[in-house]
């Protein structure tokens, strides 16, 4: 596969099937020091390029937020199957062409699984970042990822590959956005205090109001929050 060539091919084919966020990201940006999260070379030794997949969440769901959880929730849900069928096709795609590809999970639970670390709830890799070294966007205060066209109301996943597709230009915006420091609403908005206004997150008290206080059910009220 050529880079230029077979990475617009693979953008023309999941933007065809439905994706709205299309991206790549370099293997060795996991490298930088500003990423604490785990390497894609953990599960695939040869890994060159890392595919992000976006899918933006449609705004009902997120405005009929506190009462509509389970709508949020099965909204999000639909959305990870629909990115699912994307990143499998493609991932076809580029086994077809010779090179190897994995899916990684959306999310740390959901369906009944786990994916993520129980004890630091950290994912084999962090698709937020990829989707930040692919230029699709960058971390609001609420960890999540705050795009141009859906702010925060996207969902994701990723494809990590041993094709070297390029990442195209570099980031051209800072790690974290420019309008949250003037903000603060997730902040405000999130019912356990899980975000400080320094940009740190607790995890665990996001985890175990969803899992335990909700039973399951997505919370939302940060991304209800934020005016992007």
């Amino acid at each position: 596969m050529s880079q230029a060539k077979d990475t617009d091919r693979l953008r023309a084919v999941a933007l065809d099937m439905g994706a709205d966020l299309f991206g790549v990201a370099e293997i060795d940006r996991f490298q930088n020091q500003e990423y604490t999260g785990n390497s894609p070379l953990a599960f695939m030794e040869r890994a060159r390029s890392v595919i992000v997949l976006g899918v933006a969440v449609p705004r009902g769901s997120i405005e009929s937020l506190p009462k509509g959880r389970a709508e949020y929730t099965n909204t999000l849900m639909a959305g990870t199957a629909t990115l699912r069928i994307i990143a499998f096709r493609l991932a076809r795609f580029i086994e077809k062409s010779g090179y190897r590809a994995t899916i990684v999970p959306s999310e740390g639970s959901e369906f009944g699984y786990w994916y993520a670390d129980r004890e630091t709830l950290m994912a084999d890799i962090s698709i937020k970042y990829a989707a930040y070294c692919a230029d699709l966007g960058n971390y609001g205060i609420n960890h999540l990822l705050i795009t141009d066209e859906f702010g925060p109301c996207v969902r994701m996943t990723a494809i990590v590959t041993d094709a070297a597709l390029g990442g195209g230009e570099r980031p051209s915006r800072p790690l974290l956005h420019e309008g949250c420091s003037d903000c603060m609403q997730c902040v405000a908005a999130c019912p356990v205090g899980a975000f400080s206004a320094d940009g740190t997150i607790d995890r665990h008290r996001c985890a175990e109001y969803m899992f335990k206080t909700l039973g399951g059910l997505r919370c939302g009220l940060c991304v209800r929050a934020c005016p992007k």
